[in-house]
């Protein structure tokens, strides 16, 4: 089965990049900047953070949707990031290195399935998960922190 896994959309953000820190404050936003090439997983452009690069420290809404399954978490987006990754039938590295949680929604937005996964199996467990026909599109977190990775989808 053929999947898609896609980064955040940098546009709600573009507006922040340059920012200084009393202006980012104001919008509850911490600029930090990375002290090793493997800490600092990106949301945007689905990689691993070199060190020595600004990233935005901020809460996003990754699961919009009126249920209760509605959520947001803590991300780090790289500063000046402008296009998503968006990879096809592959997992990007960033995720195949830690343990992952998929979560799969189904039409009302709830949680049909949801998996603990090391992230070199990760296509094998979207595999098993799109499987499922109530499954419409997953979520993956990183399983020690909770926070939102990747939307992924059929294509």
């Amino acid at each position: 089965m053929s999947f898609r896994i896609t980064g955040i959309d940098p546009k709600p953000f573009l507006s922040l990049y340059g920012l200084d820190e009393a202006q980012l404050d104001k919008r509850g936003v911490i600029r930090v900047v990375a002290s090793n090439d493997t800490g600092y997983p990106e949301r945007i452009e689905l990689r691993n953070a070199r060190r020595g690069e600004a990233l935005l420290l901020l809460n996003h809404t990754h699961q919009p949707a009126q249920s209760p399954y509605r959520s947001s978490h803590a991300i780090f987006i790289r500063e000046g990031a402008t296009e998503a990754c968006e990879v096809s039938d592959e997992v990007p590295e960033v995720l195949r290195t830690r343990t992952l949680s998929l979560r799969g929604f189904d039409e009302r937005e709830h949680i049909a399935s949801a998996v603990l996964v090391e992230g070199t199996v990760l296509d094998e467990a979207i595999e098993r998960m799109f499987a499922m026909s109530s499954v419409r599109y997953a979520h993956v977190h990183y399983a020690a922190y909770g926070c939102y990775a990747a939307r992924i989808d059929r294509s």
